[in-house]
């Protein structure tokens, strides 16, 4: 035996102790398996605690935690971890190894019972000073220039997709003669188009697209009459419901509403021809979102629960995180700050049982990032009726923009313009009309009816400060933001 140091309080080991811990650190710890032992500040800058808090993931933090050598030798056994957190062993795995846990009454209920210093956390506890976030400046990462920055951009690319569509006999097949049947090829290039499509919408919005994704998809309709073997018509049917689904949402962020609605009505019909429940419910979705859109909640919270209720049992976790997200923006737009908070948990829940492999493709947008930017906005919308809300609603704002990558442009200028409403909300108006500039300069390069709107909609948060000569310049440059010249 060598000799060796505690690792709890630095004392000589005895050469016959093999335990890793002195004989008085062993009895003070007698009762760790029913409470987590007090530990040192020092604890804390252990490198990979630090790099697991660096994360803002809690379950990297807990592992990092049960494998300090404060501990000893052994590693804290999950059981026991698990025991104090109030969850099963199994339970514990999933939140060490799965997405970061948002939910923001767990997240402090847990580094409350761990005794994480404040100071070390990327969320305010409640009781304690609010936690320094990074304020966004002029010259701040989400300022750089977009990957297509540029109408002449997206326009070369769009004629390169519809190249590859026409190429494919995707485009104006209704004109086309119809000597072949069609095969598991094509429909396999159908939907490798669309999701060419799909990428170009993630990024910049509908505004130039949505012509393009129109036809397209009038053109996959035509092509239900053409000769095929019985057994594609169901993946045929549901490429339709797809293309049908994508145009009216590249409609809706155009601004078109009555050719989104015309889209998403049938898009509906083939997704349930083709008993594609899990693709309907994200056809009502849309349709919902819209909804909100026009600022008919009540309405939109009918469709929502209509989706979950006929999904039942076939419903993913993804997608109900989806559904009960937007339901909760619903309900806090209504007002209904008790319901929207209980849907806002329920949307957590089922978004930490997602599991990699078991969703549909088109679901790959709903990441943590859309996830966080439910709860900006549900908070954003309590803020205004009540103001206590406006500090979490800056906070969660602030996450769901650096969950973003740069790709998704038209999402981080989106939630921008809702960090602006929020910050106006908590009453940092200076901060506010930085932001609010910078949303200006940066929703000039995207082709985004919805975004324009959603841009002049925050003058409704800064009444507050309307005699203040810089807001009223903002509320200026809002109201002719995206104005056609005369």
């Amino acid at each position: 035996m060598t000799h060796a140091n505690c690792p709890r309080c630095g004392g000589r080991l005895a050469r016959d102790n093999d335990s890793g811990r002195c004989t008085p650190c062993q009895a003070a710890e007698r009762d760790r398996m029913s409470a987590p032992p007090v530990v040192p500040a020092s604890f804390w800058e252990h490198e990979p605690v630090r790099q697991a808090l660096a994360s803002r993931h809690l379950g990297r933090v807990i592992r990092a935690y049960r494998c300090h050598p404060y501990h000893g030798r052994s590693v804290l056994p999950q059981t026991v971890v698990a025991g104090w957190l109030g969850i099963t062993q199994a339970q514990l795995s999933r939140v060490e190894n799965g997405p970061p846990v948002v939910h923001l009454d767990r997240l402090t209920h847990w580094a409350k019972l761990l005794g994480i210093p404040g100071s070390h956390l990327w969320f305010a506890l409640p009781g304690a000073p609010p936690v320094a976030s990074p304020q966004p400046t002029d010259n701040a990462p989400p300022d750089l220039d977009p990957p297509m920055a540029t109408d002449e951009s997206r326009r070369a690319l769009l004629a390169g997709i519809a190249a590859v569509a026409a190429g494919a006999g995707l485009l104006g097949a209704a004109a086309l003669p119809r000597s072949r049947r069609l095969g598991s090829a094509d429909i396999a290039r159908l939907n490798a188009v669309l999701e060419l499509y799909r990428s170009v919408d993630y990024e910049c919005g509908g505004g130039l697209l949505h012509r393009e994704v129109d036809r397209f998809a009038q053109s996959v309709y035509a092509l239900l009459d053409w000769s095929h073997p019985e057994a594609l018509t169901p993946r045929l049917v549901t490429s339709v419901a797809a293309a049908r689904q994508l145009a009216g949402w590249t409609a809706l962020d155009a601004g078109l509403h009555d050719q989104a609605q015309r889209h998403f009505a049938a898009a509906e019909r083939a997704a349930l021809v083709a008993d594609d429940t899990l693709l309907a419910a994200r056809v009502r979705y849309c349709q919902a979102r819209q909804l909100q859109h026009q600022r008919h909640n009540r309405d939109a919270l009918a469709t929502l629960q209509l989706a979950r209720t006929q999904l039942g049992a076939a419903a993913t976790p993804a997608v109900s995180a989806m559904l009960w997200g937007a339901e909760a923006a619903s309900l806090a737009a209504l007002e209904q700050p008790k319901e929207a908070l209980t849907a806002l948990g329920r949307s957590t829940d089922a978004f930490d049982r997602i599991a990699g492999g078991r969703e549909p493709e088109w679901m790959r947008f709903y990441d943590r990032g859309e996830l966080l930017a439910q709860y900006g906005r549900v908070y954003r919308d309590l803020a205004r009726a009540d103001r206590k809300f406006a500090p979490a609603a800056v906070r969660w704002v602030q996450e769901a923009i650096a969950a973003f990558g740069q790709q998704n442009v038209r999402s981080t200028v989106l939630n921008e313009v809702g960090l602006c409403s929020a910050l106006f909300l908590s009453g940092d108006h200076r901060q506010a009309i930085s932001v609010g500039r910078r949303v200006i300069r940066r929703g000039g390069s995207l082709t985004s009816r919805r975004m324009v709107d959603r841009i002049r909609n925050v003058r409704r948060d800064l009444a507050a400060y309307r005699t203040d000569p810089e807001v009223a310049a903002l509320s200026s440059e809002l109201a002719t933001f995206g104005a056609v010249p005369a």
